[in-house]
């Protein structure tokens, strides 16, 4: 049975999250009363200025972090009523990751990198269905090659092809063309949102970069801490 909710319906929530941290000044707060849900299939961005609190907000999303108040439900599981070791099950079976820095295995070669999460889900098909998604992404003459090996441009194509491996609910996505040259950063993103639209895989992406949110479904704005707007944009 497929882990993913049927289009439209509710994959992600965010419930009155506020998030503090103490500091030799005292409080901070990162996050004050963020709510809004996000449906199967959606390509959400999250913007704002820096110390918004956006790398924050995604944490709480998967689980990394947990709120001082309210709650996150993903895929139907609310993450506050789970320990550790159950929001690290539930994020094996719903959730990717893409994040600036690739976090490649550098023992591993492009293959077996993604073939990685699909053993670790016991996989029996994992080497073929890595290849698949390895030809998907334009890799297969590459695929033999380790991360030291390939261009930036090819190591986030393996990060991408590893994190829609295992077709999760959803899969975050931190800034991931921020270390990639202007033209390779819009292949990774067309590479990303067409696997966003044939997989049922709901995309929320952290970035700067303005006309990359606007190619989102939804685009949330923080600022301080706070949510600002929540707007469709583009296609």
């Amino acid at each position: 049975m497929s882990k993913q909710s049927s289009n439209g319906s509710r994959v992600l929530e965010a419930h009155q999250l506020d998030k503090q941290v103490s500091s030799p000044e005292g409080t901070l707060t990162i996050l004050s009363d963020v709510s809004f849900t996000i449906s199967a299939g959606e390509s959400v961005a999250v913007v704002g200025p820096s110390g918004a609190g956006k790398s924050t907000l995604l944490a709480l999303l998967a689980g990394l972090d947990l709120p001082s108040s309210g709650h996150v439900v993903l895929s139907g599981a609310n993450l506050s009523a789970l320990d550790e070791d159950g929001r690290a099950q539930l994020r094996a079976e719903s959730v990717g990751f893409v994040f600036q820095s690739f976090h490649l295995v550098p023992s591993l070669n492009a293959l077996e990198n993604v073939m990685l999460p699909l053993e670790l889900a016991g996989r029996r098909d994992a080497r073929a269905a890595a290849n698949e998604i390895i030809a998907k992404v334009g890799l297969s003459e590459r695929w033999s090659h380790y991360p030291a090996q390939l261009s930036g441009g090819e190591k986030q194509r393996v990060a991408i092809a590893r994190a829609f491996a295992t077709e999760p609910a959803v899969l975050f996505a931190d800034e991931p063309t921020g270390n990639l040259d202007s033209r390779t950063g819009a292949n990774i993103m067309e590479l990303m949102f067409e696997l966003n639209r044939n997989s049922s895989t709901t995309l929320v992406l952290v970035t700067h970069d303005h006309s990359l949110a606007e190619r989102c479904n939804r685009v949330l704005s923080l600022d301080e801490g706070k949510l600002v707007s929540d707007t469709g944009a583009g296609a």
